[in-house]
């Protein structure tokens, strides 16, 4: 009986636990509405500050380098295997860039892509929210001559560029005057996750351990 009020104790203090995570989350996500309903930013060559912009919504004018374009490996869109496209956009001839995240490109392996086809030459506006950038390593990875990444990883991006990068990067907003390809896609929604039901699944845990543990010391007490 002891083990399973233990057991009970142990699942209703996760269930708290999330709840504490629930109140955070909103907490984070009152300040993300905020952003993203502010006016947009620009982002220039003097832009200061960017990494206080994460969830704004920006613009950005220049123009892209292809010649050191992203891969990003092991996106999937809609059951669909691709890459993520992600190519510096030039904010002044000598830079600093932003990296802007051009949406999804299908590939039967999640790493093999053409991008030719999805060039712009030329001075581009972009338009879209400005994100943080991923924690955990970039996880190069080199084949047949092409570089493929598992996440953006700014102190390993900045390594390899040969110019400043901003502390953010963009996520291209949809834009029907693009091609199909990249498809650009909308920012991730702004909700609660998974930690009320989790909440609810724990609590749930520490009712049955409880109850098991008060149906034994009955039948015990029968005998």
């Amino acid at each position: 009986m002891a083990g399973m009020l233990l057991a009970a104790a142990g699942f209703a203090r996760l269930g708290v636990w999330q709840l504490s995570r629930l109140h955070q989350r909103r907490a984070e996500n009152r300040i993300m509405i905020a952003a993203r309903a502010a006016p947009p930013v620009t982002l220039g060559p003097a832009t200061r500050h960017a990494d206080t912009l994460a969830q704004y919504r920006v613009v950005a004018a220049g123009r892209y380098d292809p010649a050191h374009e992203l891969v990003i490996r092991g996106a999937v869109l809609e059951g669909t295997p691709g890459v993520r496209l992600v190519t510096p956009l030039l904010l002044s001839d000598s830079g600093p860039a932003v990296l802007v995240d051009r949406g999804f490109l299908p590939a039967p392996d999640a790493v093999t892509v053409d991008t030719r086809g999805a060039r712009q030459p030329g001075h581009v506006t972009v338009r879209g929210i400005a994100l943080p950038f991923e924690p955990g390593p970039g996880e190069p990875v080199t084949s047949a001559g092409r570089t493929t990444w598992r996440r953006l990883n700014l102190a390993e991006l900045r390594a390899h560029s040969p110019y400043p990068l901003l502390p953010i990067y963009v996520q291209q907003a949809p834009d029907s005057s693009l091609p199909p390809f990249p498809r650009q896609l909308e920012p991730a929604p702004i909700d609660d996750g998974p930690h009320l039901n989790y909440a609810i699944q724990w609590f749930f845990f520490a009712v049955m351990a409880a109850g098991f543990a008060v149906l034994v010391v009955g039948r015990s007490g029968e005998r």
